[in-house]
C-alpha cells in the first residue's frame, strides 16, 4: 500500500505492505535503528515511538497505521545538531546504563512532556511503566525526567 505520513518532521510518501510491523519497516526499509526490538510483544517497550503525539510500542504497530500520520523516533529529537532536553537529562543524571532500554524510556518521556510538560512523580512512573529497564535504574530515569521537564531546557520540548 501507499502510505503517506511524516516521519521526524520529513514528509514521506512510501509503498509498503500495511501488515509489516512498524519496528520491521523502521529498521529493514528506513534503517533507523535506534529504536529496538526487545520482546516483540509489547511488554518491554524498547520499541517505542511516539505516533500522533501518542508512545506506542513498534512490534505492535503495523505500518498501514502510518497513513496520514505523524511518526517521531529517537533519531528525530535532535534538531540541528542539539539534543532535545530529555536527551540532555538523561546523560547529565546517567539515566544510561546498557543503554538497551534507553531509547524507548526516552520516546515515553517525550510523550509524556509532549502531553504535560511539568509532570508529577505519579505520572512519570505511569508515563514509564510499559518500559523495563533490566539496570534498574529506575531512580536515575525519574530523575532525568523531572530534571527535563523543570530545567531551563524546557523550550527544547
Amino acid at each position: 500500500m501507499i502510505l503517506k505520513f511524516v516521519l521526524n518532521g520529513r514528509a514521506m510518501t512510501m509503498n509498503v505492505p500495511g501488515e509489516r510491523r512498524l519496528i520491521d519497516f523502521l529498521r529493514d526499509d528506513l534503517h533507523l535503528i535506534g529504536t529496538k526490538e526487545g520482546c516483540g510483544e509489547g511488554e518491554c517497550g524498547a520499541c517505542t515511538v511516539i505516533l500522533n503525539g501518542k508512545a506506542v510500542h513498534a512490534c505492535l504497530t503495523v505500518a498501514g497505521q502510518l497513513e496520514g500520520g505523524e511518526l517521531l523516533t529517537i533519531e528525530g529529537l535532535e534538531k540541528n545538531g542539539e539534543l532535545d532536553a530529555i536527551q540532555k537529562s538523561f546523560i547529565k543524571k546517567s539515566a544510561v546504563q546498557c543503554g538497551f532500554c534507553t531509547s524507548g524510556m526516552i520516546m515515553s518521556a517525550k510523550a509524556l512532556l509532549l502531553s504535560n510538560p511539568h509532570p508529577s512523580d505519579e505520572e512519570i512512573k505511569r508515563a514509564i511503566s510499559g518500559n523495563l529497564c533490566r539496570c534498574s535504574g529506575y531512580k536515575e530515569i525519574k530523575e532525568s525526567i523531572k530534571d527535563a521537564a523543570y530545567s531551563s531546557n524546557q523550550e527544547v520540548l
